[in-house]
């Protein structure tokens, strides 16, 4: 009799199910991955747009040309005053009045509440900073930037203008404002890379998304109202 020198191994059948799971599990994978891929793609393509097609407008103090108008975006309230990002756009504001490079400052922002006024907080910010009342108009339905920049032009009449904002801002703004008919170049004010920073420009992306989405369907602002006199007057005013 021939004695096994090794024991019989016994082959079974494969785990059909498990590897039907795994092969699931590897398509899902692979779907979620390339879904990733291209929500990433979909979602930084308008900020990209806004940042190239306004790379050519966003300039200094010193070297933007000479304008009529300045826009000033409203950027919130703490305890009736401007917050620090806003007190630096308005301090930006001032720098270009003082120096000649605008003639009227247009301030616009939230006064959607009684107990909220963003604008007249701006005005008074820059009468304390030399720029004279009757040189500041306050548009008091600012309240996003389509809405800002399509006042400006429907409502106060403004064809061109220095734009004043954040630097992580300005593209969007340079953008909206070109799309809503202002010729635009814009003052990007610089500020600390901290936490602040970072999430403003990380809100930009989505921001970015509902610009571009503006820019398509051209929708009124939230308040359109009929024309001012405003900064035509301002303007008649500071005629030499």
């Amino acid at each position: 009799m021939t004695r096994r020198l090794f024991p019989a191994v016994r082959i079974g059948r494969p785990d059909l199910a498990g590897l039907r799971a795994l092969a699931r599990s590897r398509r899902a994978q692979r779907w979620l991955v390339q879904t990733a891929m291209v929500a990433s793609v979909v979602g930084l393509a308008p900020v990209t747009w806004m940042h190239l097609a306004a790379e050519d407008a966003v300039t200094t103090v010193a070297e933007v040309p000479r304008q009529d108008v300045a826009v000033v975006f409203g950027a919130g309230l703490r305890e009736g005053e401007p917050t620090p990002y806003l007190a630096h756009r308005l301090d930006a504001a001032a720098e270009l009045y003082h120096a000649g490079k605008v003639r009227v400052v247009l301030v616009t922002g939230d006064n959607g509440r009684v107990e909220y006024d963003e604008p007249d907080a701006m005005r008074t910010y820059l009468t304390g900073r030399g720029v004279p009342d009757g040189h500041i108009v306050s548009d008091y339905a600012g309240f996003d930037t389509w809405d800002s920049c399509v006042r400006a032009k429907k409502v106060f009449g403004v064809d061109r203008a220095v734009l004043v904002t954040q630097d992580f801002h300005i593209r969007r703004a340079v953008t909206l404002c070109r799309s809503a008919g202002v010729e635009s170049h814009g003052i990007g004010v610089s500020e600390p890379l901290d936490a602040s920073w970072y999430g403003g420009k990380a809100r930009e992306v989505l921001a970015a998304g509902k610009g571009a989405l503006d820019v398509l369907l051209d929708p009124d602002p939230r308040f359109l109202g009929a024309q001012e006199k405003g900064v035509r007057e301002a303007l008649v005013a500071r005629a030499p």
